[in-house]
């Protein structure tokens, strides 16, 4: 069976630039794997303040899909940076979605 895919290409209009390291280190301690995309996304930006005891911090987070597996050599999507509107952002969290066949649908890559 086929699966729709819930991040269409026509609606990933974004260009973002991905550096992804995995979990996993070689003897040097280096990651095992790593990769350069260029890829178009869809791209949702957000804020959150927090206050401290000191002052109020505003932070600014994002959440980038992508339709497909982005990088299907990586058993997870967990560390590396992204550079989106010229701007160098960390991942904090992401996610491979999956088909109840075990397919990717889609990646989701949330930044800070």
């Amino acid at each position: 069976m086929k699966y729709p895919c819930l991040v269409p290409k026509s609606l990933c209009k974004t260009k973002i630039h991905v550096h992804l390291e995995s979990e996993e280190t070689n003897n040097l301690g280096e990651p095992k794997y790593k990769a350069e995309l260029d890829l178009k996304c869809n791209f949702q930006d957000r804020s959150k303040t927090i206050l401290t005891a000191e002052k109020k911090l505003v932070q600014i987070t994002g959440t980038a899909m992508f339709p497909g597996d982005i990088a299907p050599d990586f058993p997870t999507l967990s560390g590396g940076t992204v550079t989106i509107f010229g701007e160098e952002r960390r991942i904090e969290q992401g996610t491979k979605n999956r088909n109840p066949d075990g397919t990717v649908n889609f990646c989701t890559l949330e930044v800070i």
